[in-house]
């Protein structure tokens, strides 16, 4: 069974179709990198995946669940680190992570879940910290962490190191690739290096529609260039 499994999927607004019409799987265990610029269609695509929008066509199951039919089974199944840090920024970091736990886990679980998390994103020393005082980085990994409190089967991470320096990224990246063996992962970034690093497989999306899809090497068979940054300009420019 894919772990994720789309088809015909599609978002219209009144002016616009943000999603049109797409189809694509994701094996359990992969880690996809989506890209495409700046509207393209990524993050209404994994809103939909995560049960936070309304698809107006087509289908998507995760783990066989639909996310039409089925929005209570999915949830229980998915995390999602978005774009905006979605963060307590009065509460420290193990508060925050604390009544992450209390969401998903009874009272007498929370605390001992918590301690694994720190532990798991190396948050020792800012976990008396409060949100607010946090580099951009620091965030972003306890964005991350808070994310997987459920044990989701699939993270959706929707540009994780959006604005980090380029040293706070490499530390970022880390975190993500030791949640490669537990979890399937859909990825948006805009930094090329980073999808050539983490992902398996690689989707570009132009205007809402998946242009191509698969291995670096097979698209740059496809395409006959070298590099993914030129895999992808050679694709978004046709």
């Amino acid at each position: 069974m894919d772990a994720i499994y789309a088809a015909d999927l599609t978002k219209r607004y009144k002016d616009k179709t943000a999603v049109d019409g797409i189809s694509f799987s994701v094996k359990e265990g992969e880690c996809l990198a989506l890209l495409g610029v700046n509207g393209a269609g990524k993050t209404t695509t994994i809103r939909m995946l995560s049960c936070l929008s309304e698809p107006n066509g087509g289908e998507a199951k995760i783990f066989g669940h639909s996310v039409k039919s089925e929005k209570d089974e999915v949830k229980k199944l998915v995390g999602i680190s978005t774009q905006d840090t979605a963060v307590a920024e009065n509460l420290t970091v193990e508060e925050n992570l604390l009544f992450m736990t209390s969401l998903y886990l009874e009272k007498k679980d929370c605390k001992e879940r918590t301690e694994e998390i720190i532990k798991m994103f190396h948050l020792k020393e800012v976990r008396n910290k409060k949100a607010k005082t946090l580099s951009g980085g620091w965030k972003r990994k306890l964005s991350i962490a808070m994310a997987i409190i459920g044990r989701p089967k699939v993270l959706f991470l929707d540009e994780p190191t959006l604005g980090l320096d380029v040293l706070a990224r490499r530390e970022l990246w880390k975190e993500i690739e030791a949640l490669k063996s537990s979890m399937t992962i859909i990825l948006t970034t805009h930094y090329m290096e980073e999808a050539e690093s983490l992902s398996d497989r690689i989707a570009i999306m132009i205007n809402g529609k998946i242009k191509a899809e698969g291995s670096l090497e097979e698209l740059e068979k496809m395409t006959g260039q070298t590099g993914l940054e030129n895999v992808f300009v050679n694709i978004a420019e046709q």
